[in-house]
């Protein structure tokens, strides 16, 4: 009997962490209003102080919107055949200036890894290889 209850509660957890690695798609659209002053996403989203984040995901780093001029710190990444994929925006939403040193993106980061998660699964929604 103590078997089952542990196994139950081991598979449990193991349920919970990997629903919560997904993100939470609802969360990150309130997530994202902290970056909503710079960047927007949507149908009708535009170039702001930063680029609009549509298609980001999967993306190459500084080169999914074509009509924004990107850093050079970003730009290199993408040329080294960088991607934005989940661990990579993963460390750019927590830190960005130690992601890539010299971008002149101003945001200190999201502290909380869950909310970067949930800012990763409604940036995906986006995003066409989603």
């Amino acid at each position: 009997m103590k078997k089952s209850l542990v196994l139950t509660a081991v598979l449990l957890a193991s349920f919970a962490t990997g629903a919560q690695a997904a993100g939470d798609a609802a969360n990150g659209e309130k997530v994202f209003k902290k970056c909503a002053a710079c960047h927007a996403v949507g149908p009708e989203a535009k170039n702001k102080v930063g680029p609009h984040l549509n298609n980001v995901v999967g993306a190459a780093i500084g080169k999914h919107a074509e009509d924004f001029k990107y850093s050079k710190a970003l730009t290199d990444l993408g040329d080294a055949g960088k991607v934005w994929d989940e661990a990579n925006l993963s460390a750019w939403l927590k830190n960005p200036k130690e992601f890539a040193k010299g971008n002149k993106m101003a945001f200190a980061g999201l502290k909380k890894e869950e909310e970067i998660a949930d800012v990763i699964a409604y940036l995906g929604t986006f995003s066409k290889t989603q």
